[in-house]
């Protein structure tokens, strides 16, 4: 059920003195992008007349076929709290179209759209709750931004060790204006790192709400004269940014399907299957996953980031899924490899797709690892069956180049288009000569 019709939003823009509109949406590497119109051009907005040039977004179009609109959803409009209160400025996320109206298979927002399609053709609903995490840095004397902090703290420390508190506070504060729910948030294990937990939501929301959260954490941390950065490992030798994503299904009433007590860890057979579809698909998903060159180096043995295909029925945070401590409508399945620079509207995508492969094929996960995993040797590792994440960006990519799961997921638009990019970003990489190895070999050789 919609929250809000055309005349709401009109409403509410003139009660609320709202001045610009910002007409949002996302490209396909999980950047915002938008359009901002003044409260004078909603109709239109509204209408979906407002029009933009496709062929300047990259991922998206040629130029001799660029027109593009934005379909606005009404249901997601909110104020920016962190805004002035005189002339606020509102947002609507937004559909891209084509001129005729059909969706554009270029739209990252599509292909999450067209995978709860087919979870709700089989009588589910998918839900996901995020855990976010990210780096507060300090800026230079021209606002660049640093790796710098003053700050010592690590997990769960208060302050004065944690020194962002009142940061993540403001955070905090401003996501619940904008109808966020915040089951957690707290300082996480580097020094300048921090996690803050959304309650679980349908997919397609629970996308809109990562991406509303990236825009408010930078927002709110420039505000206070810091950066805010969402690379997976902007530091080198400590614990790197994921987005750990919690996730279930329910029925057609509502029910949670992935509970069933008489199991003895209160798992259904349906929640064994989806787990077997993403260990069995983690491979070919791991540069939507982990999308760039930088992902590869949080995915490294003892940095709590799993790079070992496998699932624990206990806490083990070794492994790529874990079954968290939960019963009854909590219960959830949380897939730990996801990074947070990943574009969650594809990540949301491939993971349910894999899930619901699981289920149509009735597989079952091998034994659950509740071992320490990075103390294994590789005899044991081979000996146990477990496979390992791809260890670079090129090993990704040569992986998800061949993997027919993904092109179908994606659809072959996005597909292409997304593989060419990452084939021309580890070529850029592969010739450029980093300060390691004029380190390592100037004085040397």
């Amino acid at each position: 059920m919609s929250r809000y019709t055309k005349e709401d939003i009109f409403r509410l823009v003139e009660e609320e003195d709202v001045e610009f509109i910002r007409l949002q949406f996302t490209d396909i590497f999980g950047v915002l992008k938008n359009a901002a119109i003044t409260s004078g051009q909603l109709k239109r907005a509204l209408n979906n007349r407002c029009m933009f040039d496709g062929s300047v977004i990259e991922g998206f179009v040629r130029i001799e076929e660029s027109d593009m609109y934005l379909y606005p959803d009404l249901d997601t409009f909110e104020i920016f709290p962190w805004r002035p209160q005189q002339g606020k400025v509102a947002r609507l996320i937004c559909d891209v179209r084509r001129p005729g109206g059909q969706p554009f298979e270029g739209d990252p927002r599509y292909v999450l759209k067209q995978a709860i399609k087919e979870a709700a053709d089989m009588g589910y609903e998918f839900h996901v709750g995020p855990e976010c995490e990210f780096f507060l840095f300090h800026t230079d004397d021209e606002g660049n931004p640093t790796t710098n902090t003053h700050e010592k703290g690590s997990y769960f420390d208060v302050g004065p060790l944690d020194l962002a508190e009142n940061v993540r506070r403001d955070i905090v504060l401003a996501l619940e204006d904008m109808g966020f729910e915040i089951e957690a948030s707290y300082h996480e294990m580097s020094h300048g790192q921090h996690e803050i937990d959304i309650q679980s939501a349908p997919a397609l929301e629970a996308a809109d709400k990562i991406m509303t959260f990236k825009m408010a954490v930078k927002n709110i941390a420039k505000r206070h004269g810091l950066h805010a950065t969402f690379m997976p490992q902007p530091v080198e030798g400590t614990n790197g940014s994921g987005l750990h994503l919690n996730m279930y299904l329910t029925d057609k009433s509502g029910k949670n399907v992935f509970e069933d007590l008489q199991d003895k860890l209160g798992l259904s057979k349906t929640a064994y299957q989806f787990i077997a579809g993403l260990l069995e698909h983690s491979e070919e998903i791991a540069l939507l996953t982990n999308p760039l060159i930088n992902s590869y180096k949080r995915l490294i043995p003892s940095h709590d980031a799993p790079n070992y295909i496998a699932w624990s029925e206990h806490s083990n945070r070794s492994a790529l899924i874990r079954i968290p401590p939960s019963e009854g409508e909590n219960t959830r399945i949380e897939l730990r490899s996801p990074d947070s620079a990943a574009n969650p509207y594809l990540v949301l995508a491939a993971c349910l797709a894999a899930g619901l492969d699981g289920i149509r094929k009735n597989l079952e996960p091998a034994a659950s690892v509740d071992e320490n995993i990075y103390a294994m040797s590789k005899e044991e590792r081979r000996a146990r069956g477990i496979k390992t994440l791809p260890e670079s960006l090129e090993a990704a990519v040569k992986i998800f180049r061949k993997s027919r799961f993904s092109e179908k997921v994606l659809g072959s638009h996005i597909f292409s288009k997304y593989l060419e990019a990452k084939e021309k970003e580890w070529n850029a990489f592969r010739v450029h000569v980093t300060d390691w190895e004029v380190k390592e070999y100037l004085r040397k050789y």
